[in-house]
């Protein structure tokens, strides 16, 4: 099992940043489709995606928000972060195949709450800005490193 360690509030200063990577993937639309119950053809059908002025199926604008969560959760803060709010633009299409690049930069923090503000850039592989925002977490207090839960592996049928 990977093993994730956080930072919490007294560990981090405005400026500190990660990265996480993900490369997008139909069955990641497959999923997202199924958890969301967002069925939209632009994300589930080619032959449709290929008439609409995409010229193929694109991600949901969630899936790259939820790539975002998943950095604050797993990178930084980190496990026991809370998520508060988040805003998003979406700027240019996720396609099957993009390799994502998510970075979040600490831009402030609070004075006296573990509250803490990060600017949020999701770019493709050609450094092409696809989304971009600024979230707000209540970061852990405590340090830990925990074991993350290993999932089971999901196969789609056709």
């Amino acid at each position: 099992m990977e093993t994730i360690t956080n930072r919490p509030f007294d560990e981090i200063a405005v400026g500190d940043s990660c990265q996480r990577k993900h490369t997008v993937t139909a069955q990641d639309l497959i999923l997202f489709a199924a958890a969301s119950g967002d069925h939209n053809p632009v994300h589930l059908d080619a032959e449709y995606a290929a008439t609409t002025m995409f010229k193929g199926q694109i991600a949901h604008g969630m899936f790259t928000g939820a790539l975002i969560s998943a950095a604050l959760a797993m990178d930084l803060p980190g496990p026991g972060t809370i998520y508060l709010g988040q805003n998003l633009s979406f700027r240019k299409p996720v396609m099957i195949g993009d390799e994502l690049t998510v970075e979040l930069t600490v831009s402030s923090k609070h004075d006296s709450k573990p509250v803490v503000t990060l600017d949020c850039k999701v770019s493709n592989q050609n450094s092409k800005v696809v989304a971009s925002g600024e979230a707000s977490v209540m970061a852990p207090t405590e340090k830990m490193t925990i074991k993350a839960p290993k999932l089971p592996e999901i196969h789609i049928g056709a």
